[in-house]
């Protein structure tokens, strides 16, 4: 045999071997792979951890704000559990009200059974009845707290103050209520509970009040200065001369304790940028990014408690400045809840500082541009990391520091976000004077029903022989009917009046009139200067009420068969 033949055989087997070593281990590559796919299963968020949830509710391709006109959902929304460091309290169930009552049996009165004779209201056997009363009647809201029941108007009248969450209700806060109840006697003498009042009724069960007037907030705002954080801020009330304040709610501007703390303090910076005056959803977008940066660097935020508000929802069409975030949000949630300093205290304690200690003023970082990475600043050491957004639209958003990579390390925390406190307070006194038990139907008109080109049947399918029609399929006759709408004619829907019992928000101005709590006190928080209930407060308390109804009747899911953002869109 020639040595050229076999080498050539001895090649030819070589490579054989080796095309049948390739197979065999691309053949268990692939059985491997196969297993994986077949047994991995991933988690899903919506049932993990609140991390997980926050991770999923913030993901958005590129961290980029996407245009939405509806209402955005904050941390209530998302259902998040309360913290290990919080005890939440159990709400009041049968079991529990069953157990008062026989311990409270042996206390009902012993005296000659007289119907006329007047009502002990700290007798214990009434609470309880009041309790079993609430629970078959308010199904829908969990109590969490009783008050001892005092003496109504009437002899055989007890008020009751309680504390309460919807059972919709995603954040973990509570509300108040306190009615009057009517107490009589059964054929056996035994108490019992013949009805209650409506919302807010049992006046005499309700709670204290802190009136301030100009002379106790400025003695209490110079008592500031020592370092109490909880002392109200420093304003000067031109009118009314006493104003009445919430003592449930906080709204204190958090203070630096003194100057040492200060200096040896880490703080991130925002200057304002383009985002100012953009709509609510824009605005909380970037918000929400500069507050996750804070976090990920480990770093108070410098917050700027002064917003403008869109012109989308003013009375004149113009954006408006001055408007407070605690109008808007819940600004005692927030900064229980993470680290921050208010802007304008914040630069005067910077100028101070640097004022008297020329020798060691404070560092600052100065990062001009959005593309310098929250990563590169993580071991930065300087007292005041700075951002500046001075170019041009769009690179001048707060939200673009959130892009690229960024999006990786650093998560918005929608839980920090709640709604203010004083418009759930109304959108609880609305859900309330409806006793929890009724349905609502959203309907939107506006510049979308004039808008024939995108949505060409919105206008007809919300007519109101149409909504009639519709409402028919999903609502019983006479029932009580929230209409959460934009359409400023109020009359608009009287044609449903005569099947449902109709409430639309103006039905309510009282809670925000200015003999209401929200009025004094959002005016306290204004210098003592009325606050203009205005478009995005009506949305917001609109929708939340929505939230709230047994049935829900959507527009674009019920009403018509337009797309919600216009023709092609669904």
């Amino acid at each position: 045999m020639k040595p050229e033949s076999t080498a050539e055989s001895f090649g030819h087997s070589l490579l054989k071997v080796v095309s049948n070593v390739c197979f065999v281990f691309f053949v268990v590559a692939v059985l491997i792979f196969t297993v994986i796919a077949v047994t991995y299963k991933p988690p899903d968020p919506w049932l993990e951890s609140s991390k997980a949830m926050d991770k999923l509710f913030s993901a958005v391709e590129n961290a980029t704000f996407k245009q939405d006109d509806s209402i955005v959902r904050t941390g209530e929304d998302i259902g998040l559990a309360p913290s290990l460091a919080m005890k939440e309290e159990k709400p009041v169930t049968s079991k529990t009200v069953q157990i008062e009552e026989a311990n409270a049996a042996n206390q009902v009165p012993t005296a000659e059974c007289n119907p006329d004779r007047a009502i002990n209201c700290s007798d214990p056997i009434i609470l309880v009845l009041i309790k079993k009363f609430n629970l078959k009647v308010f199904p829908t809201i969990n109590i969490f707290f009783y008050q001892v029941p005092v003496q109504g108007s009437k002899s055989n009248e007890c008020d009751v103050a309680w504390r309460f969450r919807s059972k919709k209700e995603k954040s973990w806060r509570k509300y108040r209520d306190f009615r009057r109840y009517t107490i009589g006697f059964d054929l056996t003498c035994d108490y019992k509970v013949i009805g209650a009042g409506r919302w807010h009724s049992g006046k005499n069960a309700r709670p204290l009040k802190v009136r301030k007037d100009p002379h106790v907030v400025n003695k209490t705002s110079s008592q500031a200065n020592t370092g109490n954080i909880n002392n109200p801020i420093s304003t000067t009330l031109s009118a009314p001369s006493v104003l009445v304040t919430d003592e449930v709610i906080n709204d204190a501007i958090p203070l630096p304790t003194s100057e040492s703390t200060f200096r040896k303090g880490k703080y991130l910076y925002y200057s304002r940028g383009g985002d100012y005056c953009k709509e609510m959803n824009h605005y909380l977008w970037s918000l929400l990014c500069a507050l996750g940066e804070a976090q990920y660097l480990n770093r108070t935020f410098v917050m700027d408690l002064s917003m403008c508000l869109s012109s989308k929802y003013t009375a004149n069409n113009k954006d408006e400045e001055g408007k407070d975030f605690r109008y808007y949000f819940d600004f005692e949630h927030l900064k229980e809840s993470t680290s921050i300093v208010e802007e304008e205290q914040f630069l005067k304690e910077w100028k101070k500082w640097d004022r008297e200690h020329k020798k060691d003023r404070i560092p600052v970082r100065n990062v001009n541009d959005y593309k310098t990475s929250p990563m590169r600043l993580k071991k930065d050491k300087s007292v005041i990391i700075w951002r500046q957004f001075d170019a041009p639209e769009p690179d001048n958003y707060w939200y673009r520091v959130c892009e690229g990579r960024a999006e990786k390390f650093v998560q918005r925390p929608w839980q920090l976000i709640w709604k203010s406190k004083r418009l759930m307070n109304i959108v609880s006194a609305i859900s309330g004077s409806l006793d929890w038990d009724f349905d609502a139907v959203h309907v939107v008109r506006g510049e979308k029903a004039q808008n024939k080109e995108l949505w060409p049947n919105l206008d007809q399918d919300t007519s109101p022989d149409s909504i009639l029609g519709k409402l028919t399929n999903f609502i019983h006759d006479q029932r009580k009917l929230y209409i959460a709408t934009n359409e400023p004619d109020y009359h608009y829907f009287d044609k449903l009046r005569s099947h449902f019992k109709v409430s639309l928000l103006d039905d309510y101005k009282d809670l925000w009139g200015k003999d209401s709590e929200w009025f004094n006190e959002t005016a306290l928080l204004n210098k003592g200067q009325a606050v203009e209930f205005d478009g995005y407060m009506r949305v917001a308390v609109d929708t939340e009420v929505f939230y709230r109804a047994k049935t829900r009747v959507e527009t674009f899911n019920n009403l018509t068969k337009d797309c919600k953002d216009g023709i092609n869109t669904c």
